[in-house]
């Protein structure tokens, strides 16, 4: 929304914009009601999601979690519940590619750097799971996407 909004500031610099171009406002406002239900509604089962998704991780491979005989489960919990936060965000805001520009491609950095790729790839997968099991249909509806965009940046390299 944000990202559109700031594109149509630079494409009607000097005009009104044309009734097509405010379209996606009108749809915005539209979904604002259920976009601000998931968006709670992921805030308040935060924890539960990211457990339900280390358990099913763990229960894959139980050294998932560990590398060079270390223990990555904290490291994990935080960059795991960061992105969450984050994606939620991107949901209300309804914008993937700010999501993208301002958190994603920073991170993906940082993933890329710590050889971290497959490891996002099955975790945000595991994720859309569980987002499907414990959230309302409509909204992991609207959630899932942004899930599957952070999967598919994090699980590459730039």
């Amino acid at each position: 929304m944000l990202h559109k909004l700031r594109q149509l500031s630079v494409k009607a610099d000097a005009r009104y914009a044309k009734d097509a171009e405010l379209e996606f406002i009108d749809a915005y406002l539209h979904s604002f009601n259920i976009r601000l239900a998931a968006y709670q509604k992921i805030q308040s089962v935060e924890r539960e999601i990211v457990e339900a998704v280390y358990q099913r991780l763990l229960q894959k491979n139980p050294q998932f979690f560990h590398k060079g005989g270390q223990d990555y489960t904290p490291k994990w919990r935080q960059d795991t519940t960061r992105v969450l936060r984050f994606a939620a965000m991107a949901l209300l805001y309804d914008d993937a590619d700010l999501y993208k520009d301002r958190f994603l491609y920073w991170f993906q950095t940082l993933m890329y750097a710590f050889n971290t790729q497959e490891n996002c790839n099955q975790t945000y997968a595991v994720m859309q799971e569980v987002v499907k099991e414990m959230l309302p249909t409509a909204h992991a509806n609207l959630y899932c996407p942004f899930l599957e965009v952070t999967r598919t940046v994090l699980s590459t390299s730039k």
